[in-house]
């Protein structure tokens, strides 16, 4: 009997010694664990940080296109003062006409996406901001993901807290695919107008927002009827824009493009 009990008692340690050993082995794994995900998130913040100025030279989709094609990227960073005023009026009124008012994410413009894409049983509308966009291009590849998309929420969330509109707008109008291997108004100006970004007319500028949806497709050197079409009545929202000051924010932008405000008056 006495044996059995020390037999038992044995069994007993040595499991306990297993748990034990166990126990130890998940706490480092724990740690390192918390200590990698702790490393990650300082590096991001510190990358968001440094690139509310520095230029945006690479993004994910410019190296996943050139391995695709082996073409090298058309691109040229422009500061938001070296582009035309109109370039940025028309993405917004094309693209979030809500840009200064939300704080990454338009949730109304969801909310009608979602009511819209229910009536019609599939998805044809979106409802990405320019700051959403922004996130996705500087910070992640293109596919279609719901990791990916929550990814992007947090670097919008992070942009939005960290750059100005002003440079939110400023990188999404350097970083945007424009054409075939081609990103950034700049480069789109050069190929389509043979001119500099800050020459572009009132027309050549939403021509070129008109495109960005589709930019494989759309040419805005030379628009087909819908681009024409899709171009004037951009033209009712950049109007109605100008009549009623939506956007009493606008001066954020202004601490870049210092004639924003003489060009376009807002009721402060």
């Amino acid at each position: 009997m006495p044996n059995l009990c020390n037999l038992l008692i044995t069994k007993v340690k040595n499991r306990l010694h297993i748990i034990y050993i166990a126990y130890l082995v998940i706490n480092k794994l724990v740690r390192i664990s918390l200590a990698v995900l702790a490393t990650a998130a300082l590096s991001i913040l510190l990358i968001v940080y440094a690139l509310r100025s520095a230029p945006v030279s690479v993004t994910p989709l410019m190296v996943i296109n050139q391995k695709k094609t082996g073409v090298a990227p058309e691109k040229r960073w422009t500061p938001l003062d070296s582009i035309a005023p109109d370039v940025a009026r028309a993405v917004i009124a094309a693209e979030d006409n809500n840009f200064f008012y939300h704080k990454g994410f338009d949730v109304d413009a969801i909310a009608w996406a979602m009511r819209r894409n229910s009536e019609q049983n599939k998805k044809v509308y979106g409802a990405s901001t320019i700051s959403q966009q922004t996130a996705k291009n500087v910070f992640l590849p293109p596919n279609r993901t719901w990791l990916r998309k929550l990814v992007e929420a947090g670097f919008t969330t992070l942009i939005e807290a960290m750059w100005s509109k002003g440079r939110i707008m400023e990188v999404y109008l350097n970083v945007i695919e424009t054409g075939s291997s081609m990103y950034g108004v700049e480069a789109a100006a050069q190929r389509y107008f043979r001119k500099p970004a800050l020459k572009l007319t009132k027309s050549e500028s939403t021509l070129i927002a008109v495109s960005l949806p589709n930019p494989h497709r759309f040419n805005p050197a030379r628009p087909s009827a819908y681009m024409l079409q899709r171009r004037d009545h951009i033209y009712t929202v950049m109007t109605k824009m100008l009549e009623t000051g939506w956007y009493s924010n606008i001066k954020d932008i202004k601490k870049i493009k210092v004639n924003y405000l003489e060009q376009w008056k807002v009721e402060n």
